[in-house]
């Protein structure tokens, strides 16, 4: 429910407010569409969705984790990322075990055929870069502003 705070904005603030494109959700959503447009083709290849991907990046940087883990990181519910682990396990990539010390928790691990994956994937990043076709610098500037604003939100 909208907020009935009064608003900062003066009368002609608040109609150019009301548009489409003064909308920051709809330009980070109209830009992710162009992103994962680049990156589709790229994962195909390694017959991956976006999202397996996200999971792949973690389990490159550490696996034997559990799957509460992955949904911090990755800002998803357990109902997310579950059946996205149970189709990278069909895939061959991935193995959920059960933790030795605690059989409730599952600890995901890489597959020979995962870690393998890493160096197919290695590229995606560059070509990624390469299709945004701004300064690593302008890049980093902005990642950080939209880390920074995801806090916020989240809290």
């Amino acid at each position: 429910m909208a907020d009935r705070k009064k608003s900062p904005f003066t009368e002609e603030e608040k109609k150019k407010a009301f548009s489409l494109e003064a909308q920051l959700c709809f330009s980070v959503y109209s830009t992710m569409l162009g992103i994962n447009k680049v990156y589709r083709p790229l994962l195909e290849d390694l017959n991956l969705t976006y999202p397996q991907y996200l999971v792949m990046l973690i389990l490159w940087e550490k696996e034997g984790i559990n799957v509460s883990e992955i949904c911090q990181k990755l800002f998803l519910e357990t109902t997310t990322v579950t059946p996205l682990l149970k189709r990278l396990a069909e895939k061959g990539i991935v193995e959920r075990r059960k933790s030795e010390t605690d059989e409730r928790q599952v600890l995901i691990f890489l597959t020979e055929e995962g870690r393998t994956l890493r160096q197919r994937a290695e590229n995606v990043p560059s070509c990624v870069f390469e299709a945004m076709d701004l300064p690593l610098e302008d890049l980093e500037v902005l990642r950080g502003k939209l880390q920074e604003l995801r806090q916020k939100l989240l809290k």
